[in-house]
């Protein structure tokens, strides 16, 4: 009965672990979905005013935009832990074998999130139509590569 103490207590240990780390890995994922939530509401909201779907509102837009910056600025790249590859998520593992190309987009994505917040906050309607849509072609180049 001792012997099998010796045994029991490895294993369960071990169970535990891996536990913690099936949390945390799932953690990891809310946090990037939660992220990629806000971005996305932002993004659609602008993304309706330019096509028309809805009035323009150049004061919601400005909102949008500053809330889209503020998002992008978070570390989105947190949530894309190792081994956090799984069925409930649209991510592709493309993403782990090409991390530097993601870093990269993800930074792009950041840097035109910030100009289209700075061109919002001049007002010109045009200039945030012009924006906009640069910053929606780095969402869109990294979810061609990136998300199924």
């Amino acid at each position: 009965m001792h012997k099998l103490r010796y045994y029991v207590l490895p294993i369960a240990l071990a169970a535990c672990s891996t536990s913690i780390q099936a949390g945390e890995i799932g953690d990891a994922v809310d946090y990037r979905q939660g992220i990629m939530n806000v971005l996305r509401y932002n993004v659609k909201s602008m993304g309706d005013m330019v096509k028309g779907k809805t009035e323009f509102d150049a004061a919601a837009f400005a909102r949008h935009s500053r809330d889209l910056a503020a998002a992008s600025s978070l570390d989105l790249l947190a949530g894309f832990p190792e081994d956090s590859l799984n069925d409930e998520s649209d991510a592709r593992d493309t993403i782990w074998l090409d991390w530097e190309t993601f870093q990269e987009k993800h930074k792009a994505f950041q840097e035109e999130s910030v100009k289209l917040a700075e061109a919002a906050a001049k007002g010109n309607k045009e200039g945030m139509k012009q924006q906009f849509g640069s910053a929606a072609k780095t969402c869109k180049g990294c979810h061609d590569d990136f998300k199924d």
